[in-house]
Parts: C-alpha cells; sequence; structure tokens
C-alpha cells in the first residue's frame, strides 16, 4: 500500500495551471492511479486538505474526488505507535510534528511506504522504519 501525504495531494488536486507540464509528483500520481496501485489517505491528511479550501464549491469537488480513495482512520495502536514515532525522534535530536507522527505511524503499521514532498519525513525516516517512495 501507498499512504498519500497531504503534500502530494495538494500538489495534485491544488495546481492552477493545466496547461503548464505537470510536476514529477503529479505524473508519478497519476501512473500509480491508472496502474491500479493501493493508495490511501489518512483521515488526518484529508482534514488537512480539506481545511484549506476557501469555496464550498470547490470543497465538495475536492471531498469527491477524494472519496474514492480508502480513508485510513487511527485507532489506540496507532496513537501509541504515533507517539512511539515521536519519542525516537526526539531522542535522535529531531522534533516531529505530532501529525507527521501519525502519518507515520499509519503507514508503519500498514507495512507500506508514504508518498510525499515533505522533507520531516526524511528526517523521521532515519530514526524509524519509515519506507519513502521514490517520486
Amino acid at each position: 500500500m501507498i499512504v498519500l501525504d497531504t503534500s502530494v495531494l495538494s500538489a495534485v488536486y491544488r495546481r492552477r495551471q493545466v496547461s503548464s507540464p505537470a510536476p514529477r509528483v503529479v505524473r508519478r500520481f497519476i501512473e500509480l492511479v491508472e496502474s491500479d496501485a493501493p493508495l490511501a489517505i489518512p483521515g488526518v491528511v484529508l482534514q488537512e486538505i480539506l481545511s484549506v479550501v476557501k469555496l464550498e464549491t470547490e470543497f465538495q469537488k475536492l471531498d469527491d474526488l477524494l472519496s474514492g480513495f480508502p480513508l485510513l482512520l487511527a485507532s489506540r495502536q496507532t496513537h501509541v505507535r504515533a507517539a512511539q514515532v515521536r519519542n525516537l525522534c526526539r531522542a535522535g535530536g529531531v522534533a516531529a510534528a505530532t501529525v507527521d507522527c501519525l502519518i507515520t505511524a499509519h503507514v508503519l503499521l500498514g507495512e507500506a511506504e508514504l508518498m510525499t514532498l515533505d522533507e520531516d519525513f526524511v528526517r523521521i525516516a532515519r530514526h524509524t522504519e519509515l519506507r519513502l517512495l521514490t517520486i
């Protein structure tokens, strides 16, 4: 499974110039969708991406587009793993955001890969078993 981060979804769905060449991340995303790769979105990522949309019509359109992806909901186990990730990072001198640790926990528990543009996850990966998808 490949877990999608907010940075990727933002690059894919919030692009303004459709006529310009798609960035590499957008092309890679399209390849994954067309190959029917198993893609999923953590609930917190869905919340993040939708919370910045200003117009209700755009909000509904984006929500509809994202509804085709399975949603990963956090359980007690997910939150406990996220806390462990944060503690590992802190012990290694990395200040990891709570949300990033929760996303990482989803990836780790799902034995998945994370598709992201966020460099914070590179730092988290140095202190955990987090696998990042090469874009």
